[in-house]
Parts: C-alpha cells; sequence; structure tokens
C-alpha cells in the first residue's frame, strides 16, 4: 500500500510561527550533500579536458567515457535506493564513500583507457550507492517532521537543493586551484574531502534509524511497475530534466552564435547557481504558502517553457554581441526560476506515492526512469539542433517539452 494522505496525518504549525530546527540527523544529511557535491565538482567539470588534452584521447571516446560515468550513476540509482531500503541507509552510504575514494585516487593515476574507465565506473557507482540512500532519508524525514508539525516537507527539500547547489558552486572553484599544480593534486583532493565525509558518518550516522524498516529485496519493482501515478511523475520530471539538461546542450550552441565563444557560459552558469542559493528558499516559502504541490510543478514547468520561448522569439533577430546574450541570459533565469519550484516539490511527493519501507526503491527509480528520458531525449535534441530547420523552430519544440510534462503529472498528491 502507499504512505497514508499527508493531509490527514500533519499537524500544521500556526501561521507565521516559526519552523521548528532540522533534527541532528537531517542537518547531518544536508552537509554531506554539500560535502558530496565540493568532492565531486572539484574534479568532474574538468575531466573531458584532462582525457583530451593530458590523456590524448580522442573526442567519441571522451563523450563515450562522460556517458559510463552518467549511466553508471543515474542508470544504477535505483539499484543504491533498493540496498538502502534491505540494509539501512549506514553502510550504503559508508561503502559509496569508499567506492568514490578508490574512484578519484584510481582516476588521478589512470593513464589507459581501461584504467579510466574503471576509476570512472566506481565514481558513478558510488554516487549510485550514497545519493539515493542519503535522498530517501532526507524526504523520509522530512516527512516525519512535517507530520509532527514542524513545517512543510519541501522547505527540507528545498534545503536539501540549496546545499547541493552552494557545492557545485564552490567545487569548481577549488577544483580550479588545484589544477594549477596538475589533475591528479584535484583528484586527490577530492577523494580527501570523501575521506572526511566517511569519517564524519562513521562518527554521527546512527546505526538505527527510528522508524525506518527494512524490506524485502523481492517484490519490490512489480509494484513499481503498477504505480502508475508514481511512473507518471517519473516521466514528467524526465521531461523537466530533458529541458533542464538544454543548459549543457542548447544553451553553449546560443552562446557560441552571438559571443563568438564559450566564454560567457561559465558566467551564465555561476549565475543560475546563485540564484539557487540565495533565492530558492524565500521562492519556496512562497509557493508553499499559495501553491498545492500539483501547481507549484506546473507553475516551474510553464517558467521552464518561458524560457526557451524568450529564446525563440528573439532568435529570428539574430543579434549578436553582448545584445545577443540577453535572451540566453533570460533563458537560465526562467528555468532556474522553474527548477526551483519543480525539483523540490517532486522529491517531496515521492513519499506520498511509494509504498511501505520502500521509498529508497522509489527515490532511486524517479533518478533512474529521468535519466534514461534525458539519455533518450538529448540523442534526439541534438539532431534536432543541427536540422537546418529556421532558427526560432528548434526552441519551440523544446518549449513544448515542459507543458507537455505538465498534463503527466498525477492529478492529486
Amino acid at each position: 500500500m502507499t504512505a497514508p494522505s499527508i493531509g490527514r496525518l500533519v499537524r500544521k504549525p500556526r501561521r507565521g510561527a516559526p519552523p521548528a530546527p532540522l533534527s541532528p540527523l537531517l542537518r547531518l544529511l544536508i552537509v554531506t550533500q554539500l560535502a558530496f557535491n565540493v568532492g565531486f565538482f572539484a574534479v568532474l567539470p574538468f575531466l573531458a579536458e584532462h582525457l583530451g588534452q593530458g590523456i590524448g584521447m580522442a573526442g567519441w571516446l571522451v563523450g563515450f567515457v562522460l556517458g559510463l560515468r552518467t549511466f553508471s550513476q543515474q542508470g544504477l540509482f535505483v539499484v543504491g535506493g533498493a540496498l538502502a531500503d534491505r540494509y539501512g541507509i549506514r553502510p550504503v552510504v559508508l561503502a559509496g564513500c569508499v567506492l568514490r575514494i578508490a574512484g578519484f585516487g584510481w582516476l588521478g593515476f589512470a593513464e589507459r583507457t581501461w584504467a579510466v574507465v574503471g576509476a570512472v565506473l566506481l565514481i558513478g557507482f558510488a554516487a549510485a550507492l550514497f545519493s539515493p540512500a542519503v535522498e530517501s532519508e532526507v524526504a523520509r524525514q522530512a516527512v516525519v517532521r512535517e507530520e509532527e508539525g514542524g513545517g512543510d516537507r519541501t522547505r527540507v527539500l528545498a534545503l536539501f537543493t540549496v546545499a547541493g547547489q552552494a557545492g557545485a558552486f564552490v567545487g569548481p572553484l577549488l577544483g580550479a586551484l588545484l589544477l594549477a599544480v596538475d589533475f591528479r593534486t584535484a583528484c586527490l583532493a577530492g577523494a580527501g574531502v570523501f575521506v572526511l565525509v566517511l569519517a564524519g558518518h562513521a562518527w554521527l550516522l546512527p546505526q538505527r534509524i527510528p522508524g525506518r524498516a527494512r524490506a524485502r529485496v523481492k517484490g519490490g519493482a512489480r509494484l513499481l511497475l503498477r504505480n502508475r501515478r508514481f511512473l507518471a511523475l517519473c516521466c514528467a520530471y524526465g521531461a523537466y530534466l530533458l529541458a533542464y539538461n538544454q543548459l549543457y546542450l542548447a544553451l553553449p550552441a546560443e552562446v557560441e552564435r552571438a559571443a563568438g565563444s564559450q566564454a560567457p557560459l561559465a558566467w551564465l552558469f555561476a549565475l543560475s547557481s546563485l540564484l539557487v542559493v540565495t533565492a530558492q528558499l524565500p521562492v519556496t516559502r512562497w509557493a508553499g504558502e499559495r501553491l498545492p504541490p500539483r501547481r507549484s510543478m506546473v507553475a516551474g514547468l510553464v517558467l521552464v517553457a518561458a524560457g526557451f520561448a524568450v529564446v525563440a522569439v528573439a532568435r529570428p533577430a539574430g543579434w549578436t554581441g553582448t545584445g545577443g546574450l540577453v535572451p540566453a541570459a533570460g533563458f537560465v533565469v526562467l528555468l532556474t526560476l522553474g527548477q526551483m519550484l519543480v525539483a523540490p516539490v517532486a522529491r517531496a511527493w515521492v513519499p506520498d506515492l511509494a509504498e511501505d519501507g520502500r521509498l529508497g526503491l522509489y527515490t532511486g527509480a524517479l533518478s533512474s526512469v529521468s535519466g534514461f528520458i534525458v539519455l533518450a531525449g538529448s540523442s534526439a535534441t541534438g539532431l534536432l539542433l543541427d536540422s537546418g530547420l529556421p532558427a526560432a523552430v528548434p526552441w519551440l519544440v523544446l518549449a513544448a517539452v515542459p507543458l507537455a510534462a505538465a498534463g503527466l503529472l498525477p492529478r492529486r498528491r
């Protein structure tokens, strides 16, 4: 059976009352997300250049290696989530940290293709272990806190998003400083971050978390595949991620056209990260007081579609230079605002749709199913951008993707 309707369980805090402070476990898990992303983004943004320039791999092979990393991470999230349900989050998180340390250490010394592939697979699978374990427990603790009248679960998930984005902002800055020495130093520093995370969790993460029951290994996948409302959420969230992934596919092409190089991309990515860090919590608070979950996600998807429409409207004019970057900046702002409304609510919705004791499996499945949608959709997007159609058409088609996703959302929370 699915989790009972949260509306019957929640003791709402009185209006205007400050939310209850986070539990020590929630604080630990949110700081964990920050540390994970600092260590990860200190290395991975620089991997493609290292493989091409430092090792001399062909372009197709670099793309293959990066694809393997994505598959070993996103594609196997469902495995990590199922293991967390069965064995608890502590052993899964600790095992993931050990594998990430080994992967980064190996990558720093890898010079042959097989060694690079092995290191990258370890790095990806490590995330497939600890990320769904941490995310599912944050979601579960957020629901418990909400049921006790401590505040809306979506705010906790928003804070988790902010922590991850802050790590994604700090990590590349740290990596850029370390690259002044060499790539190996950046890898070893990333491994060092996970050594600290491993030590902290071995000391602070409880052996047994109250209220978390272990699930049987068998039977969960069959029930998940029959859960139409959850699969509908996965498809809608996957379509949103496909749209968001255009930061790395359609946006670079537009910036190259307008500015003659991709140098302004770094500033646009920094703009997106700073928006999330500074505005995520106020936006979540505002939406939580005015919009039910489904309507919040619909509003976010409409904002994402509007971002594509801004570029579509401006594209036929062919503006270049600083003025030509204005539509791209508008796209980034609207896409990021949409992300703020969609991502925390989608994660907060999963506990209501998951079977008892299967929250890890469902949290992992949300990422895995969405990841496969992005993988398939990105190929189609690449063909669309190279199709030779009128300049506005690809952006209009991309605008239709989040609008279609809004129609896929389940009708009730």
